[in-house]
């Protein structure tokens, strides 16, 4: 049997696509169904080996489009037939995906038979790969503890950069080619804390260093300098992170 997933940003295409698969004389089940890539990647690390066969994408989608989701697909899941639907004006784009290793393109308005040719190939090479499950099972999970940590990093080295900035994880996640819901899921998988969390840590550590090496600034400058609009609501992280005010930290120091 194989795990169909659908991806495209037009429900009436993604609806089309389902029923053109429903009259497939094969084996098959849709394994999903999204309107954007960012969706699809966070549905395709959700899933363990063996639940996800075919990839079925569009190109352009918002938040993350076909040939992004298509990199990080690849990684999570080596083994995965893919697609590409093209319309005419995204020729190009199919051509050098095909370049970096998808397995064909289908140009829209879709043409059963070749849909079904296609999959009778996935069905035939999946049935003569040698490789035994228990052995690959064992590895499955790796490429996507390797995207999880990849991202954990992006995110750090972000915030890091920009720890004095009005925090806006859409924006975040934008940079970073995520969704906000998978951003803030994946990070408090990796790190153990949520990105708020670790935030705050952060532009505690930085007003530590200012409250040392300025004692001219005062706590409502330095709570601006490192990013937190609210002085009483950085006094208060402050506090609960260091175990003093910030007064007191500076006269300690």
């Amino acid at each position: 049997m194989l795990n169909v997933m659908i991806v495209d940003d037009e429900e009436r295409i993604r609806l089309g696509i389902e029923k053109i698969l429903s009259r497939y004389g094969g084996e098959i089940q849709i394994a999903g169904s999204y309107a954007n890539g960012a969706d699809a990647m966070l549905g395709i690390l959700g899933m363990t080996d063996g639940e996800l066969d075919v990839l079925l994408t569009d190109i352009e989608m918002p938040n993350m489009n076909g040939l992004k989701l298509i990199e990080q697909a690849r990684v999570a899941m080596p083994r995965l037939f893919v697609v590409i639907l093209s319309g005419y004006n995204e020729f190009e784009y199919a051509r050098q995906a095909i370049r970096a290793g998808v397995t064909d393109f289908l140009l829209k308005p879709l043409d059963k038979s070749e849909l079904f040719g296609l999959l009778d190939q996935f069905e035939k090479t999946k049935a003569e790969r040698s490789e035994p499950r228990e052995k690959s099972a064992g590895t499955a999970s790796e490429p996507r503890a390797e995207i999880s940590r990849g991202l954990e990093q992006q995110v750090r080295k972000l915030l890091e950069r920009e720890y004095n900035q009005v925090f806006d994880l859409r924006k975040l996640s934008e940079k970073v080619g995520f969704s906000p819901s998978y951003v803030s899921k994946m990070f408090r998988q990796q790190a153990g804390e949520t990105i708020t969390d670790y935030l705050n840590r952060l532009r505690t550590e930085k007003a530590k260093q200012f409250l040392v090496d300025h004692p001219d600034l005062k706590v409502y400058e330095v709570a601006d300098l490192v990013g937190f609009t609210d002085n009483m609501y950085f006094q208060k992280i402050f506090k609960k992170l260091v175990g003093m005010t910030p007064k007191e930290y500076q006269r300690n120091r």
